[in-house]
């Protein structure tokens, strides 16, 4: 138990400045306190500053003298993109709306704490190998999205603690870990300024990229952004962490790409969802910051919360690197060391829940595909791997196109895009693709002609530095042009395929995208392709320059010099040695400096957008970007009212995998979609019905647009009717619908919905779309073996019960047809923490059994969000009650 004194403020002078902060050694012994792991020391200091009545239970936690518990966890900050902004600021836009309607203020509706939305989302590769790329793209993109762009424009006016980054600045978190990321916090509202290890959370589930620079900070839901937004906690089980301990050196052909899904491969199978998972061991202090945050960046695809990497020297001279004032380092440094945050290769290995050996010798040369980015593969199975995916029927097949020279065969490479945060935030991976380019154009080598390539980079400090080496050049005189600034390829933005490869794909030719990205789930990449692979920005030139996956990458040639001797991947890349010598040669703080400065400006685009502020935004009648939302507007849920279920219906059943990319996309909207006839109804023109993730404000877009991924299959259909999207019985068990048009007819009847799921559900973004239309599909539960953390999360914050089935209980059910009745028997007894139900099935008043499920509540805090129907009705009842 600490005592009050122990809460006491020490006092640190740093350049004759006198600062407050919390001194973690008043709380623990200093011995304890080094073998803590350094991510619980931090999340110590958070728990002890804002929530310190809970300090003397996480302490018996933290020692083990009490079960795993609640905790709260308070953000300094938070970071939006603008697919889960946009829908977030409609829902404040409307829940000021509701509260004055209900008779609160509606001014309360406001951010408590700083919001930072960076607009990196919405451009598209639309024009691409062409010097003029990325300006088309620009143009595209403000003209699309001009009614988007003007609502951003309002809710700077309207909120407070709210900043812009615009749009063709850069992604997420590079604009956190280059220009936003405090790493110390320093807070002015005390007389005597108060120090605390910087703490954030993103509306990404990429976030954990922070974690590389020493900050505490995940990816959480769109719903609870906005709950924290608003001052409540992020809520979180005590975590247990996993110790990850680095030895020996990469070999000289082995990269950070190579070491990212190795890393990602290993901790899926070991099993660390909802865990956090921390750095150690004789080799990490080798690690450079950029190689940390390639390997952080891909928390969400092993499921970790927390992928932390302590702060060090390398931590310290990255700061340096990328701009931060003289001052700002001096309190970064001080502070950093006095609180026992700094490591060094003598610091004492903490203690941990579990320790993995990894020794960086023991990774090769790999890819991951070709549907999963924990599919590690080396480079030599990309073919069999591949060809492993099709029936033998399939497999021989080939076409021929008179826009194309040779005969295309299955496997064919229709995108190769250098794109997305986890690479490009990586100067060694960037400026190895470059040289890689430069050795391919020597010898005139070319991409083939079906494939669509880009290059998309985190900032605009990239393309800084690689035009002052020369060696943006390179890349362009491959067709690797720049095509913006923002996430483009890796999210679904890909944009069109060439119109040739989309109709051989139309015709049944199997194509595949290669990416330097985190994910290649099917159809997320492009709706049209179903296979994808992860690998690093050099070989993603190799692979465009192969145009085909059968490629023998190690042994095949990529073409001949002039003496017909045969040139291979290997010929090209550049050596280690010589990647190094080009880093320190163009890496200059100048260019991070001068960025820093410009990041909120934007574009001379951005600069002509202007519109006026007020409380309330005047929502336009006919707008098919920005409605008021469905699910704000109406009452909140009585939260004196038990939860039940009873007579609910099975609605869909699926297997395991199912991403939230499979629940609601984010790609193009094809015009022959519900979402497509629906803008079409309303006046949009064809060509510009732009992405889902552009339209998320609009629920009668995003809800038509849920459960159409062609690769879902309904387990309650007859099996010759499952597949080809996610399609449904009707109401009267007549028709089988789309999943929206189905669930209409039995949200007219007012009967509640059950969707069934295998492992793993709603892996992936973390995507509040994929919660929100399930509600307004009248979901009430998800019945699954497991879920991922965020969406488990968003359910909640919809109101909707995520139901774990108990070992062995998901393989008992019975052969169901959606004719079935469904209760959920022990939902009055819900509890923070697990409580056991019973789902019992009925057809026809017949008993087909009776299954044992398990909810799990982390919080109070999340049963009061399903008490009162999900998290925004919470934040207005709270609003209400002053």
């Amino acid at each position: 138990m600490t005592s009050p004194l122990s809460l006491e403020r020490s006092t640190l002078v740093i350049d004759d400045r006198q600062y407050h902060f919390l001194d973690l050694t008043r709380l623990l012994p200093l011995d304890r306190l080094q073998r803590l792991p350094f991510s619980l020391r931090i999340l110590l200091e958070n728990v002890a500053l804002r929530s310190p009545q809970s300090l003397p239970h996480f302490l018996r936690m933290l020692q083990g003298e009490e079960a795993a518990g609640e905790v709260a966890f308070y953000p300094d900050r938070l970071m939006f993109h603008d697919t889960t902004c946009l829908p977030a600021l409609a829902d404040f836009a409307a829940m000021r709306d509701l509260t004055a309607e209900l008779g609160g203020d509606p001014q309360r509706i406001n951010p408590h704490i700083p919001a930072v939305l960076t607009i990196d989302h919405s451009v598209i590769v639309e024009s691409y190998a062409s010097a003029d790329a990325l300006e088309q793209n620009l143009q595209f993109d403000f003209r699309r999205n001009a009614e988007r762009y003007r609502f951003i424009r309002w809710a700077e006016q309207s909120l407070d603690n709210f900043r812009v980054i615009p749009p063709g600045t850069g992604i997420i978190h590079l604009m956190n870990l280059e220009a936003i990321a405090e790493v110390v916090t320093v807070d002015v509202r005390e007389e005597v300024p108060l120090l605390h290890a910087d703490c954030m959370v993103a509306t990404d589930s990429h976030t954990p990229m922070i974690n590389a620079l020493g900050i505490l900070g995940w990816g959480v839901g769109g719903l609870e952004g906005q709950a924290t937004l608003v001052g409540e906690p992020v809520t979180l089980r005590f975590p247990e962490v996993i110790g990850i301990a680095l030895s020996g050196a990469l070999a000289a052909d082995v990269g950070d790409s190579d070491l990212a899904l190795h890393i990602t491969r290993l901790l899926r199978e070991k099993g660390v969802v909802g865990k956090f998972v921390e750095f150690t061991g004789p080799s990490l202090h080798l690690l450079p910051l950029e190689s940390r945050a390639t390997i952080a960046n891909m928390a969400p695809e092993y499921g970790a919360t927390v992928v932390f990497f302590p702060w060090d020297q390398r931590s310290a001279d990255y700061v340096q690197m990328t701009g931060r004032s003289e001052e700002k380092q001096a309190i970064i440094h001080a502070y950093m060391q006095q609180q026992h945050l700094w490591r060094t290769p003598a610091s004492p290995t903490p203690d941990f829940a579990q320790l993995i050996e990894l020794d960086l010798g023991s990774v090769e040369p790999c890819m991951a595909g070709p549907v999963n980015p924990h599919q590690q593969i080396p480079l030599s199975r990309a073919a069999d791997s591949f060809r492993d995916s099709l029936t033998a029927e399939t497999r021989a097949l080939r076409w021929q196109h008179q826009a194309y020279p040779q005969a295309i065969e299955q496997g064919a490479i229709a995108i190769a895009a250098i794109t997305s945060c986890t690479t490009t935030a990586n100067p060694w991976l960037v400026i190895q693709a470059a040289l890689f380019a430069r050795n391919a154009a020597r010898y005139g080598l070319k991409p083939k002609p079906w494939v669509k390539t880009s290059f998309s980079p985190g900032s605009r400090a990239v393309t800084d530095y690689l035009s002052a080496c020369g060696l943006l050049g390179e890349l362009e005189k491959i067709g690797f042009d720049v095509t913006g600034y923002g996430c483009m390829t890796c999210i679904g933005s890909s944009g069109a395929l060439q119109p040739a490869m989309e109709t051989l794909v139309n015709e049944g030719l199997q194509a595949v995208c290669v990416l330097s990205g985190n994910r290649n789930f099917p159809r997320r990449v492009n709706p049209s392709l179903g296979h994808g692979y992860l690998t690093s920005p050099a070989l993603v030139i190799a692979w465009a320059l192969a145009g085909h996956i059968s490629h023998d990458m190690l042994n095949d040639a990529l073409g001949y010099d002039a003496q017909r001797q045969p040139i291979r991947m290997r010929d090209l890349m550049p050596t280690r040695e010589e990647v190094e010598e080009w880093v320190e040669r163009a890496i200059k703080r100048e260019f991070y400096v001068k960025r820093r400065e410009i990041i909120w400006q934007g574009t001379p685009h951005w600069q002509q957008i202007a519109a006026p502020g007020s409380m309330h935004y005047p929502w336009e009648a006919g707008s098919t970007y920005l409605r008021r939302p469905g699910y704000l507007q109406r009452l909140p849920r009585d939260p004196a009212t038990p939860l039940s279920l009873h007579d609910a219906r099975p609605f869909l059943w699926f297997g395991d995998d199912v991403t939230t990319d499979h629940i609601s996309p984010a790609g193009a909207i094809p015009p022959t979609s519900l979402a497509g006839q629906w803008l079409l109804e309303h006046h949009e023109d064809p060509q510009d019905l732009n992405l889902y993730s552009t339209r998320r404000s609009n629920h009668e877009v995003m809800v038509r647009g849920a459960f159409t991924n062609k690769a879902l299959a309904n387990r309650l259909l007859p099996p010759e009717k499952r597949g080809g999207g996610g399609f449904a019985w009707d109401a009267d068990h007549q028709q089988i619908l789309p999943a929206y048009e189905a669930a209409q007819s039995w949200l007219a009847r007012g009967v509640p919905l059950v969707v069934f799921a295998g492992e793993r559900y709603g892996a992936g973004s973390s995507r509040d779309w994929a919660a929100k239309a399930q509600a307004l599909m009248g979901v009430k539960a998800v019945v699954a073996e497991s879920f991922e953390r965020i969406h488990r999360t968003n359910l909640i914050g919809m109101g909707i019960l995520p139901l774990h089935f108990d070992a062995g209980e998901a393989a008992r059910l019975p052969e169901m047809d959606g004719s079935e009745a469904l209760d959920v028997i022990g939902l009055e007894n819900l509890q923070p923490g697990s409580t056991p139900l019973r789902l019992r099935i009925r057809r026809h008043d017949i008993l087909l059994g009776d299954f044992a499920l398990t909810a799990v509540i982390d919080s109070q805090q999340e049963l009061n969000y399903l008490l009162h129907g999900g998290i925004l009705p919470f934040v207005i009842q709270q609003t209400l009650k002053g």
